[in-house]
C-alpha cells in the first residue's frame, strides 16, 4: 500500500489538512476567550456557527461527491480553506478581526471542512482494494492522530506567544501543503456510472438515507454518533472554558491538554488494525467507546493549575485519543465494507449528518448549562451524557459482530426501491 504513489500523496495531504484544521478548531475560541473575553453564551455560538454546515451541508455534499472525483473536491477545498485563513491572519494583524468576523470565518471553514471530509472518506474506496479498507484506513486515522498531537499544542502555542493572527496563518499554511500534495494523485478514479435519467439531487440523496436506514449496523451508527456528537459538542464548550477559567491554565497548557488526545489516537489507531480481527468488531466497539468517553467524568474532581492536574488532563485526554480513534476506524471500516462503491459518498455524507448534525445544538446547550449551573456541574453533566453512545452500541446488534467485516450490498438502491437490510 505504502508503495503507492497516490496513497502516499493522499496520506500527505490528509495529515497536512487535520494538522490546520485541529489548529484552527483551538485558535479561533482561545482567541475569542483570551483576547475578546467571550462568555460561555458567545463560545457556544461561535462554535455552533462552525458545526452548523455539517448540518445544513451534508446530504447535499454526499450525493455531489458521489458524481465527481474526490480528488478535485479535496484540491478545492483546501485551496479556499487556505484564503479564508489567510485572510483573517491579514485581518487580524491590522486589528479587524472582531467577534463578527470569527463567526464568518468559523462557517466558512466548517462549510468547506465538510465538502473534505466526505470526499477524502470516499476516496479510499477508490484508492485501494477491498480488503485493505481496514489498514487504509488505520494509516489515515493514524495521520489524523498525528495531527491531534502537532495541531493544537501549535495552535494554542502561538496564541499565547505571539498573536490569533499568526496561529491562523499557520492553519492557512497546513491547507496550502495539503492541496499540493492531493494535486499529485495521478490515477483517474473510477467513478460509478451516473444514471441515464440524471434523477435529481434530492432522489440521490433518498437513496443514501433510505440505504443507511435499512441496514441495521449503519441505523445504529447514526444514533450512537449523534448521541455521542451532541454531548461531545456540549462537553467541549464548558471544557475550553473550564481549562483556563477554572484551573487557570494559559493557552499553552491548554493547547497541550487538547493534544494529549493526539498519542492516544495514534495508539487507538495501530490497535485498530488488530483488535478487531481478534476480539470483533463488536466488542472492541461497545468496550473502546465506554472508556474512552467515561474518562471524562474524572475531570470535574479536578482543581488547580498544580502539576498533577496537568497530569491528570494529560493522561484522561491519552485515553480519550486512544478510545476514540478505535471506534473511529472501526465503524469507518464496517461503513465502508457494507457499502457499494457507488454510494460511499452518500452513505459517509448520511452518517455525518444523523451524527454531527446535531452538535451545533450541543455547543449551545454548553454554553447556557456552563451560564446557569457554572463550569463544574455542566461538565460533569455533559460528561455523562456521553455514555448514553456505548449504550446503544451495546443494546444493539452492532454489538454482535464478530471477527469478520459484513458482506457488501453489491445491488444499488433506486428511489423506487429501498436498500436491502
Amino acid at each position: 500500500m505504502w508503495r503507492d504513489a497516490d496513497f502516499r500523496s493522499l496520506w500527505m495531504g490528509q495529515t497536512a489538512s487535520q494538522l490546520g484544521e485541529h489548529a484552527s478548531l483551538v485558535v479561533l475560541p482561545l482567541f475569542a476567550v483570551l483576547t475578546l473575553h467571550a462568555g460561555a453564551g458567545e463560545l457556544g455560538v461561535l462554535r455552533a456557527v462552525g458545526q452548523v454546515p455539517i448540518l445544513l451541508l451534508s446530504l447535499f455534499v454526499g450525493a455531489w461527491v458521489d458524481r465527481w472525483r474526490t480528488r478535485t473536491t479535496m484540491v478545492l477545498t483546501d485551496l479556499g480553506r487556505a484564503l479564508a485563513l489567510g485572510a483573517a491572519a491579514v485581518a487580524g494583524l491590522v486589528g479587524w478581526l472582531g467577534l463578527p468576523g470569527l463567526l464568518a470565518l468559523a462557517f466558512a471553514v466548517g462549510a468547506l471542512s465538510v465538502f473534505f471530509d466526505v470526499a477524502y472518506q470516499a476516496s479510499l474506496v477508490r484508492l485501494v482494494e477491498r480488503d485493505q479498507l481496514v489498514r487504509g484506513n488505520s494509516a489515515l486515522e493514524g495521520s489524523r492522530s498525528a495531527a491531534q498531537i502537532g495541531g493544537p499544542a501549535l495552535g494554542g502555542a502561538l496564541v499565547s506567544l505571539l498573536s490569533a493572527p499568526i496561529a491562523a496563518a499557520s492553519s492557512a499554511l497546513f491547507f496550502a501543503l495539503s492541496f499540493l500534495s492531493i494535486r499529485r494523485i495521478r490515477r483517474t478514479e473510477s467513478l460509478p456510472k451516473r444514471p441515464e435519467d440524471h434523477r435529481r439531487l434530492w432522489r440521490r440523496i433518498l437513496e443514501g438515507l433510505r440505504f443507511v436506514a435499512g441496514e441495521t449496523a449503519l441505523r445504529t451508527v447514526c444514533l450512537a454518533s449523534a448521541v455521542f456528537q451532541f454531548s461531545f459538542a456540549a462537553v467541549m464548550t464548558v471544557y475550553l472554558l473550564f481549562l483556563p477559567r477554572e484551573l487557570h491554565l494559559s493557552g499553552t497548557v491548554v493547547g497541550l491538554a487538547l493534544a494529549a488526545a493526539g498519542p492516544g489516537a495514534l495508539l487507538g489507531s495501530v490497535l485498530a488494525a488488530r483488535l478487531p480481527s481478534r476480539f470483533g468488531h463488536g466488542a472492541v466497539l461497545v468496550c473502546a467507546a465506554a472508556l474512552g468517553d467515561g474518562v471524562f467524568l474524572c475531570v470535574p474532581a479536578l482543581r488547580g493549575s498544580s502539576a498533577v492536574t496537568v497530569a491528570a488532563l494529560l493522561a484522561a485526554g491519552f485515553v480519550f485519543g486512544a478510545g476514540g480513534q478505535l471506534v473511529n476506524v472501526t465503524v469507518m471500516a464496517v461503513r465502508q465494507a457494507l457499502t457499494p462503491d457507488g454510494m460511499q459518498g452518500r452513505t459517509a455524507a448520511t452518517i455525518t449528518f444523523a451524527g454531527m448534525g446535531v452538535t451545533p445544538l450541543g455547543s449551545l446547550l454548553g454554553g447556557f448549562l456552563a451560564e446557569e449551573w457554572g463550569l463544574r456541574t455542566s461538565l460533569l453533566v455533559t460528561a455523562a451524557g456521553m455514555m448514553l453512545s456505548p449504550l446503544v452500541m451495546a443494546l444493539s446488534p452492532l454489538a454482535r459482530l464478530g471477527r469478520e467485516l459484513p458482506a457488501s450490498h453489491d445491488a444499488r438502491p433506486t428511489a423506487d426501491r429501498p436498500a436491502a437490510g
